[in-house]
């Protein structure tokens, strides 16, 4: 019975002081009531807190897009971290890209030109996709993380604390009013004695105003460590920053690691494609009507080919200029299947040798080619003379 009363008490009087916030609450914003203003300081110090909030989560949010931009994928990662299990390993972009051109290339023929060059591709796809893997996990675990420790964390504690001063301050601004009442009750009593004297009524006025000033007393001793409490809490943004610039310089180093084996990746595979001869021209504008023979393969890497030593422009038409105002003939190696478009072409098969010479008054993109009893015309941007 004793618990059960002290349960209805507690519960009267948490009612009461929530109703005597909501009421002091309204006054305030009617402009009825006054209000007591937080220290400039404090009020510096909050202004700080919810700025910081803010771009952290506009920063958060817009990492994990530039990382995960698929937003179902991130979707998913959510529900299984709040689940704390593990996502499934899926292939990312740059790995299914280059499953795709490795499943080409061997479906194509290793041993052609193009066959060979996609799988060269996909397998420096691949690499990039593990280098992207490394790139996300990475800036989840050193950039992402504190971010989110913060706003799940750190900044939680604070609105907690936060909300609990303005609770005090309500609290401590209701007292004030109390008193006020009081004391113009009491005042007004008094002048009322002068007349008509009630002994009983100043007495009962002047407790009230006992009352009330030592509740305003505690109110203002409550409100004042409350916002010492906070105030430390909210010092702790300025360490927040620090910790958040070192985590800023782990991504960027994450970053910059990422692009360098990238850049490495490529500069690689532009290495294994330098075979490929630097003249040959993108065809995707040249009209359906053209004759076979006037097409040109497209360019693999054209702008960066130019700067390797094997296929330099000024080698390859040094050689050809020679050979043609010469009478002799060269070898030549066979750099791309060709298919014969009539009899006065000669069919070619990649990495094949055949000998080749100029015929005076022929097309200057054509030499004729000999592979033993067998002669024709062949394309010149399909070979590689040799020394």
């Amino acid at each position: 019975m004793n618990i059960m009363d002290f349960n209805v008490k507690k519960l009267a009087a948490d009612a009461g002081t929530f109703l005597s916030r909501a009421v002091q609450f309204t006054e305030e914003k009617l402009g009825q009531a006054e209000k007591t203003e937080l220290d400039a300081h404090l009020e510096n110090l909050l202004s700080k807190a919810e700025c910081t909030k803010l771009w952290t989560e506009k920063i958060m949010k817009q990492t994990e897009v530039l990382l995960q931009p698929n937003p179902n994928a991130r979707i998913e990662e959510f529900v299984y971290e709040k689940l704390d299990r593990k996502a499934p390993s899926r292939m990312n972009n740059p790995e299914l890209l280059g499953q795709y051109m490795i499943d080409a290339g061997n479906e194509f023929g290793p041993g052609t030109a193009y066959g060979n060059a996609l799988i060269k591709c996909g397998e420096t796809q691949k690499r990039i996709g593990a280098a992207d893997r490394e790139l996300i996990q990475t800036s989840a675990i050193n950039f992402l993380t504190p971010l989110r420790n913060f706003i799940e964390g750190d900044y939680k504690t604070i609105t907690k604390e936060r909300k609990l001063l303005q609770n005090k301050r309500l609290d401590l601004d209701a007292a004030k009013t109390r008193l006020k009442k009081a004391k113009v009750a009491e005042a007004r009593a008094a002048q009322l004695n002068i007349s008509q004297p009630e002994e009983n009524n100043i007495m009962i006025w002047a407790e009230e105003v006992t009352k009330s000033e030592q509740e305003v007393r505690i109110t203002q001793s409550e409100f004042d460590r409350q916002a010492e409490i906070t105030r430390l809490l909210l010092e702790g943004i300025s360490s927040t920053h620090a910790h958040h610039l070192r985590c800023l310089n782990d991504f960027v180093e994450a970053q910059m690691t990422y692009y360098a084996q990238c850049y490495q990746y490529m500069l690689d595979l532009q290495k294994q494609l330098g075979s490929f001869p630097s003249t040959f021209l993108s065809n995707n504008n040249q009209s359906s009507t053209t004759p076979v023979q006037s097409v040109s393969p497209p360019s693999v890497l054209a702008s960066a080919s130019a700067s390797l030593p094997s296929v330099s422009n000024s080698m390859v038409t040094s050689g050809l200029s020679e050979l043609k105002s010469s009478s002799g003939s060269r070898k030549a190696r066979v750099l791309y299947d060709y298919d014969a478009a009539n009899s006065s072409e000669l069919s070619l098969l990649a990495d094949e040798v055949i000998t080749v010479y100029s015929i005076p008054g022929m097309d200057s993109d054509w030499l004729m080619g000999e592979r033993g009893s067998q002669k024709g015309k062949v394309p010149i941007t399909y070979l590689e003379l040799l020394n």
